[in-house]
């Protein structure tokens, strides 16, 4: 799954700076959907990834059976948040 192509197939555009407040909301519900829907684990995860930078992902014990999963998603969580100061000044 490209970033692109899950913006595209959410919000109908690459460029999030024109979408309305409504179609954010409809694209994200529709993403929340789809991850409940996915069976391949790898999708799960890159679905819960997107949600989950809109602050929208369910939370790990829901959205993953798998304890392996749960922990890269943590991981994945931690390399956000320090990615997140090395851009401040």
């Amino acid at each position: 799954m490209q970033l692109d192509d899950l913006l595209q197939r959410y919000f109908a555009t690459t460029d999030l700076s024109g979408v309305a407040p409504d179609t954010l909301s409809a694209g994200i519900e529709h993403c929340r959907v789809d991850l409940g829907l996915e069976e391949d684990r790898g999708k799960r995860f890159a679905l819960w990834s997107f949600l989950h930078m809109f602050g929208s992902a369910p939370d790990l014990d829901v959205a993953f059976e798998n304890e392996e999963d749960r922990e890269a998603a943590r991981n994945f969580m931690d390399l956000l948040a320090a990615s997140e100061g090395d851009g401040a000044c």
